[in-house]
């Protein structure tokens, strides 16, 4: 039996998720993720629920590509992010949507910024979840992280966690 996810509960998650990203704490953060899930950032010219198996998304990983993506950017040769970059999320207007087949979905506006060779990028939109219980915890089964940006600016990437 699970306990339910509250409001509370799923603002607290939400946090800690923001506080392990900004720790650089990766390999903490993927155990965040349910065994089945996907991590999504649609690129900033596509309707948001758009799938990645129909159009160009800048992230469309499942927990194998996930791990494997926390791998790279934690060696030396992960040369987007090393000297790695200096991230702090900002987390606000958390709510929870509703619930759809066992899952809380949930929402919450973010705003990322990173800093990197003297070069600060804002990273700002939505994060939508769709939340879990697993293994006696919250866990993500998917997150989209959809940028309300025009556009990336020029050279601007996201190798970073969004």
């Amino acid at each position: 039996m699970s306990e339910p996810i509250t409001q509370r509960s799923v603002e607290e998650f939400l946090f800690g998720e923001a506080d392990l990203l900004d720790d650089w704490r990766l390999d903490d953060w993927v155990k965040l993720f349910a065994k089945e899930c996907r991590y999504l950032v649609p690129s900033t010219d596509v309707p948001a629920d758009s799938a990645p198996e129909q159009t160009l998304f800048y992230v469309a990983d499942d927990r194998h590509r996930l791990e494997q993506r926390v791998i790279r950017l934690m060696k030396k040769t992960a040369h987007a992010e090393y000297p790695r970059s200096r991230t702090l999320h900002m987390i606000s207007n958390v709510r929870i949507r509703g619930q759809e087949d066992g899952e809380t979905l949930a929402t919450c506006n973010f705003a990322t910024y990173r800093t990197n060779r003297s070069v600060t990028d804002t990273y700002i939109g939505q994060h939508r979840y769709r939340l879990t219980f697993e293994e006696g915890a919250i866990r993500i089964r998917e997150k989209r992280s959809v940028l309300a940006l025009d556009g990336l600016r020029p050279h601007g990437r996201i190798s970073m966690i969004v």
